[in-house]
């Protein structure tokens, strides 16, 4: 599978998806360890995450293919939301719980 056709597999086949450097639970940036800790105080309570570190051919086209230069990138229903800075801004407006909430009730 080409990795774009597997990109867009990942984004299409899990709600809320989050390429990030590290997991969730060993985050390799602070950037990617605060959009976790935004949608995990969101409600998030299973998401979809790809380590770009492990993934170097990922790493290369995931900008290509969502036009967004940096690292952590988060989708929801397939579409980029975008990185730390908007996953933060949403979650402080309430905006990120209320997507998560739609999200996950189906």
């Amino acid at each position: 599978m080409a990795v774009l056709d597997r990109i867009r597999a990942e984004v299409e086949n899990h709600p809320v998806v989050l390429f990030m450097k590290g997991t969730p639970q060993f985050p390799m940036c602070g950037f990617s360890s605060r959009t976790v800790e935004a949608l995990q105080a969101a409600g998030a309570d299973a998401f979809h995450t790809i380590n770009v570190l492990q993934e170097p051919e990922i790493r290369a086209n995931l900008p290509r293919f969502s036009n967004w230069p940096t690292f952590p990138q988060l989708f929801i229903h397939g579409e980029l939301i975008g990185g730390c800075d908007i996953a933060l801004e949403l979650h402080e407006s309430g905006e990120l719980a209320r997507i998560i909430a739609e999200v996950q009730s189906g």
